[in-house]
């Protein structure tokens, strides 16, 4: 792989040579590669066969994931959210010790490894918000529960330059990766202002299939916004919302 640094940037193949355009900047690399019907059923390749369907298995998984929580992720993420939530669960399908290697599967995994995971790498959670918080999930009532006691937002939330009001969502996925489902449910405080008076307690709470048998995350997020006129705006585009997993339960 190179970088092209000419005045003038190529896209396309010329030469054997591919040009093309990535969020890294115009690139350039040499066509070439193994034939894919060998790959397919050559037998030297088995490896290369199970490594691909695990990968899409974890790409699956990120997907489903992505879609479920979409209403607050679209406030809230990066560039490269797909291919980190990607890699993320191919690690969680590499511990599955139910199936074997090719067919191993998110569900199966640990999924406890996607707990703390920031959808937003530009504005993480963890170096956001600095107050103490109670969440819980019952699968018996399928309810979801989070707790924060009353703070100074001046003080206990890191905001980005402008911010004048804030305000905290939260949300709980039930995730069916082997049919390809979800059900989601969420839960939000009204836009709060971004000074040093104390807030009031905050409980947010969020209900999901009752006795479900899929896993199901909990998300919590914080969006900024700034005053102008009486109307609010959300900051910067939302370039510095947080989002992150804050709990995984599997049956």
């Amino acid at each position: 792989m190179a970088r092209q640094n000419g005045i003038i940037k190529l896209k396309g193949t010329i030469g054997g040579i591919t040009f093309y355009k990535t969020s890294d900047g115009d690139l350039a690399r040499e066509k070439g590669g193994i034939d894919a019907s060998r790959i397919k059923n050559d037998p030297a390749f088995q490896r290369t066969r199970e490594n691909g369907a695990e990968f899409g298995a974890a790409g699956k998984g990120g997907k489903l994931v992505r879609n479920a929580i979409r209403i607050l992720l679209q406030n809230a993420k990066d560039k490269r959210v797909v291919s980190r939530l990607t890699t993320d669960l191919l690690k969680v399908v590499k511990t599955d010790a139910v199936n074997e290697r090719g067919l191993r599967t998110v569900q199966d995994g640990d999924m406890s490894l996607l707990n703390g995971f920031e959808f937003n790498i530009n504005g993480k959670l963890g170096a956001t918000i600095f107050t103490p918080f109670v969440n819980a999930f019952a699968r018996g009532t399928g309810e979801s529960v989070l707790i924060i006691s009353a703070f100074a937002p001046a003080i206990r939330i890191a905001a980005p330059s402008g911010t004048t009001h804030f305000k905290i969502v939260m949300g709980i996925a039930e995730l069916d990766f082997a049919n390809e489902t979800s059900a989601f449910e969420s839960d939000e405080t009204a836009i709060l202002p971004y000074d040093s008076a104390d807030t009031a307690d905050i409980n947010l709470a969020a209900v999901t299939t009752v006795n479900s048998t899929h896993p199901v995350i909990q998300v919590l997020g914080i969006e900024f916004y700034q005053e102008v006129n009486g109307q609010m705006y959300p900051l910067k585009n939302g370039a510095y919302n947080a989002l992150a997993v804050v709990k995984v339960d599997t049956v």
